[in-house]
């Protein structure tokens, strides 16, 4: 294991190494609607 001097610390942005759009916060809750639209559409056929 390596010695606790040997660590580099960066930070969160600088290790992501990009920006993020948090666009999966809408693409959950927006899919999963559509799912269950699907799958209403396909029972109550």
């Amino acid at each position: 294991m390596a010695d606790p001097e040997d660590r580099i610390h960066v930070t969160t942005e600088e290790a992501r190494a990009g920006s993020t759009p948090h666009m999966t916060r809408f693409i959950l809750p927006i899919s999963l609607a559509l799912v269950i639209v699907i799958f209403a559409v396909i029972v109550f056929r």
